[in-house]
């Protein structure tokens, strides 16, 4: 694991922190004949065989950096302006599957299918059920109700409704997993707290209506779930 740790601390060093903004301009207007693409390339691999501290990891260090400069390569010649954030999180997953790779074939370790037992798949399936799917339950419980008009819909960020609810359900899962019940009331205050302005503002009572609805459908999926997840957890031990 602490391998793991330190590769990903190498990969977070070489893409984020070390990384000028101009080096990541010069490599989307020139692609492969940007000189910053090969020593990004070559800080990766640094990075990770001084963080190993390990003579017999440079091999494995330049593997690291090569694949890595695949990995850009792809994203700089594929992506494009609207589907840049795509292919930001596409390229970050495929480093991350490199270094674990690279973890497994350094110490000699087969990929163990038991990693995943009971309470992962317990965990990952309730997870996976408070997002997409309780969005969509819910937008077909409260389609009876449709109190925003087109302005308000323009004056709001694409999805924004939706990725606030799934995050919300995600901060009440893990409270209620981690045994901070107190802090769902924290939560619910402080969304409560942050929509008073817009819902006095918009002086609709079906609007605050149909936000309470919303709002208390989440809540309520998100506690019963984490609770059912919690005591399927407790039957596993």
């Amino acid at each position: 694991m602490i391998l793991f740790i330190k590769l990903l601390l190498a990969h977070l060093l070489g893409d984020f922190i070390w990384q000028p903004n101009s080096w990541v301009i010069d490599k989307e207007a020139k692609k492969h004949k940007s000189i910053y693409l090969y020593l990004h390339i070559l800080l990766h691999g640094i990075l990770a065989a001084i963080l190993v501290g390990d003579l017999q990891f440079i091999p494995y260090a330049v593997l690291i950096a090569i694949t890595h400069g695949i990995i850009d390569l792809i994203k700089l010649n594929f992506q494009q302006n609207k589907t840049k954030r795509t292919w930001f999180v596409v390229d970050q997953i495929a480093h991350v599957l490199i270094l674990t790779g690279v973890v497994l074939l350094y110490q000699n370790e087969a990929i163990n299918l038991l990693w995943f037992d009971n309470q992962f798949w317990i965990l990952i399936t309730g997870f996976l059920f408070i997002t997409k799917p309780t969005s969509i339950f819910i937008k077909t419980v409260i389609s009876i109700w449709s109190p925003e008009s087109q302005d308000d819909r323009d004056n709001s960020l694409a999805s924004a409704g939706n990725y606030i609810g799934i995050l919300e359900r995600l901060f009440v899962f893990c409270f209620i997993l981690t045994g901070h019940f107190e802090a769902i009331g924290f939560l619910l205050a402080a969304k409560s707290i942050f929509r008073f302005g817009d819902l006095k503002e918009a002086k609709d009572r079906k609007l605050t209506e149909y936000v309470l609805i919303g709002t208390l459908i989440s809540f309520g999926v998100a506690i019963v779930i984490g609770l059912i997840v919690q005591e399927l957890l407790l039957q596993l031990l």
